[in-house]
């Protein structure tokens, strides 16, 4: 299902993705999952991509080690090069196959490829699981870098203490290597005593500043970051330390260009319904993160993903004005939003305004609708909807009592004066950005169709614009080639 910038394919879902840009090309490496029951061993695929826009698939690239084996399902890793010999690093489980605690054991595998990354040679001999002191069921997604300064490889490995408070023992493990073969312990790269797991951390060096990047494995289920002017720490807590919300889940990066670009997956929801539980996988979506001035990072949409939607749909005259000082006023534009959508409102938001946004596929009087709602007060935005889960038929029988989707909310600064709030729509997929730099992505499963508007609650905003457009028939047919991309690798 190669959509216009998201990525799912046929038949299956995208867990955990293992970016590798080379060559000028980023290489996605992703678990394949299946969903089948009885399950089947977990195998890495790859896709490909030049333009963030179109994925190439290239097809199974680590499969399952069979039934008996310590891989038998294949999980997250990394990949690098040395010496024109490409390595990767991979996390190896078998449900069979079990540690002193009863649970599966999770071990650390390798393999090479000396063809590009085509096929892939493992090697048994440099397995090795957990060490004294950690748990051997938490041994996983192994991420490996050169640190020049010192000479040597190290590895990052998502662990947990053996001993204390059952959710505080995660630590980011860490083992060096000088031939990346074999492999020493060493102290803790990371150890805060603050969550159950760190998953797919990793670390990167960038104009000076170092970001530590791993996704807590807790209540939260969301992908936060560190920064340090040395690779060694301390690790400061920036304002905003998450990249996305619930639904944004065990993000990595890769640099191409001077740009970092952040490839994770937006969770499906049970039964493909709005209060379903979140699911494991989903769609592999990309994100870009810009520094800001002390080093914090804005996070946002590529410009690949919002360039093109130059086809109008429907707009609001520039300039309107909604003012509800004690109540709640909108406008709903009376077009249908196509199935791939962007809708960009530029907000002038005036003090002590409680709330404003947008209604996303409303009724044409806008009282039921998806909302993505901007509360200065709250300094923050939230996804909601109306009306929210039923509990009967009687008109009091709905889920007033919860304020919004509380997994989907995002802290922004939202001072009085001009916001943009940009939407990219598409099919069940919604990824919001506000200003540019604080990212929400969700699913958008119960309402199918519907219209756009703008609202405001006590207070006052002035709409300076609102647009709503789609991908022109240029845009699509300009696309690569799909033949053309896959003759290159």
């Amino acid at each position: 299902m190669n959509q216009r910038g998201f990525y799912q394919p046929h038949g299956a879902w995208v867990g955990d993705v293992i970016p590798y840009a080379e060559d000028g090309r980023l290489h996605l490496f992703y678990l394949h999952e299946t969903r089948q029951t009885p399950k089947i061993g977990m195998p890495w695929y790859r896709v490909v991509t030049d333009d963030l826009i179109t994925f190439i698939e290239a097809g199974s690239a680590l499969a399952s080690g069979g039934p008996d084996a310590d891989d038998h399902n294949v999980y997250t890793g990394s990949v690098v090069e040395a010496d024109g010999i490409h390595h990767v690093f991979y996390t190896g489980q078998n449900p069979d196959k079990r540690g002193p605690d009863g649970l599966p054991l999770q071990v650390v595998l390798h393999a090479t490829s000396a063809d590009g990354m085509n096929t892939w040679v493992r090697h048994p001999e440099h397995t090795f699981g957990a060490t004294p002191g950690y748990e051997t069921a938490d041994w996983r997604d192994p991420f490996v870098f050169r640190d020049a300064e010192a000479g040597l490889w190290r590895m990052l490995i998502t662990a947990r203490h053996a001993e204390g408070p059952a959710r505080r023992r995660g630590v980011i493990a860490q083992c060096v290597s000088r031939d990346l073969e074999s492999w020493q312990p060493v102290e803790p790269f990371w150890d805060p005593r603050r969550y159950v797991a760190h998953e797919c951390p990793e670390v990167f060096e960038w104009n000076g500043w170092w970001y530590l990047v791993y996704s807590e494995f807790s209540e939260s289920f969301t992908t936060r970051y560190r920064m340090a002017r040395s690779l060694h720490g301390p690790w400061i807590v920036p304002e905003v330390d998450t990249l996305d919300g619930r639904a944004y889940y065990a993000s990595k990066s890769a640099e191409l260009d001077g740009r970092r670009f952040f490839f994770g997956w937006i969770a499906t929801r049970d039964g493909e319904a709005d209060d379903g539980a979140w699911q494991w996988a989903g769609t592999l979506s990309v994100l870009e993160a810009t520094q800001r001035a002390d080093g914090s990072l804005r996070v946002h949409p590529p410009r690949e993903r919002v360039a093109g939607f130059d086809e109008p749909v429907g707009s609001a005259e520039p300039g309107t004005v909604l003012s509800a000082p004690e109540g709640y006023a909108d406008l709903v534009l009376p077009v249908d939003v196509p199935d791939v959508a962007r809708v960009e409102a530029v907000f002038d938001v005036a003090a002590g305004t409680t709330e404003c946004g947008l209604l996303l596929r409303a009724d044409d009087d806008g009282d039921e609708a998806y909302v993505l709602r901007l509360e200065p007060r709250r300094g923050r935005l939230v996804f909601d909807r109306w009306p929210r889960q039923r509990t009967g038929g009687e008109q009091w029988q709905i889920s007033g009592d919860v304020p919004h989707a509380v997994e989907l909310e995002r802290p922004v600064d939202l001072a009085p004066g001009r916001h943009v709030l940009d939407v990219l729509i598409e099919g069940d997929l919604c990824v919001a950005t506000v200003d540019g730099a604080v990212t929400l992505s969700t699913r958008l499963y119960d309402r199918r169709a519907g219209r756009v508007g703008a609202f405001v609650g006590e207070g006052s905003v002035v709409l300076l614009s609102l647009d709503v457009t789609s991908p022109s028939a240029t845009t699509s047919s300009s696309a690569p080639r799909e033949d053309l991309l896959l003759a290159q690798f």
